[in-house]
């Protein structure tokens, strides 16, 4: 039985060799190296823009929104402090202290960037606004363009009347609207609206009370705080 067994392996250890030997066989490279490779996938054309067309990229907390102006450009607002300390159109890219600080000072520009610029990695989205908004009608796409040609430069700007989407909605349809300040606006109803509010805000001014003393400056807010939220309620 021992016999038989180390007979058996020793067979196939053979068999192993014998195939190695085979892979190794210089007809056999040949055909392998000749052997047709599947072409990689084809990549995915960029999306036809056309003049007029509003463009949406999402963005951390919110979506920014831009017009294609044609021949890859995009005319966008964006809150920017830079024009308002020099004077002139800010021609590099906007960073995070810059747009801060233009919001902050209620400063920002209508400029033209490049597709890629604008969109800064995201996926683009092509005139959605026009089934989002009931009744809106996108004006022809020249006029739209000579619209927000018009603009660029420094405007002021207001998180909650005059931000991006103002500007292309007014652009686009002739009436500028923003669907993100207005769900921003129900949600604070809500949160006004909520007694939970108000006692949250009874225990945080008894709270600061009783770390800071019993003054006007902790008094005053607790009890003023509080009363508006309740009757806003």
């Amino acid at each position: 039985m021992y016999d038989s067994l180390v007979l058996l392996l020793h067979r196939l250890a053979l068999l192993s060799d014998l195939s190695a030997f085979k892979s190794a066989w210089p007809w056999r490279r040949e055909r392998e190296r000749a052997a047709p490779t599947s072409p990689p996938p084809p990549l995915a054309p960029a999306p036809p823009f056309r003049r007029g067309d509003l463009l949406e990229v999402p963005r951390t907390l919110f979506e920014h929104f831009g017009i294609y102006l044609g021949e890859d450009r995009v005319a966008h607002l964006v809150p920017d402090i830079l024009p308002a300390l020099t004077g002139e159109r800010a021609l590099t890219a906007v960073t995070n202290t810059r747009l801060v600080l233009g919001c902050v000072y209620r400063s920002a520009s209508v400029r033209v960037d490049t597709v890629a610029d604008f969109a800064y990695g995201a996926p683009v989205r092509v005139n959605t606004m026009d089934h989002r908004l009931s009744g809106a009608r996108a004006m022809d796409g020249d006029e739209v363009v000579r619209r927000a040609e018009r603009r660029v430069g420094r405007v002021d700007y207001s998180l909650l009347w005059n931000n991006c989407e103002h500007f292309v909605t007014s652009c686009r349809y002739g009436t500028p609207v923003s669907l993100q300040t207005d769900q921003f606006c129900r949600g604070v109803k809500a949160v006004v609206r909520d007694q939970r509010t108000v006692l949250l805000s009874l225990l945080l001014g008894l709270t600061s009370v009783s770390f800071f003393g019993l003054s006007p400056a902790t008094l005053f807010p607790t009890v003023f705080i509080s009363f508006m939220l309740w009757m806003a309620g």
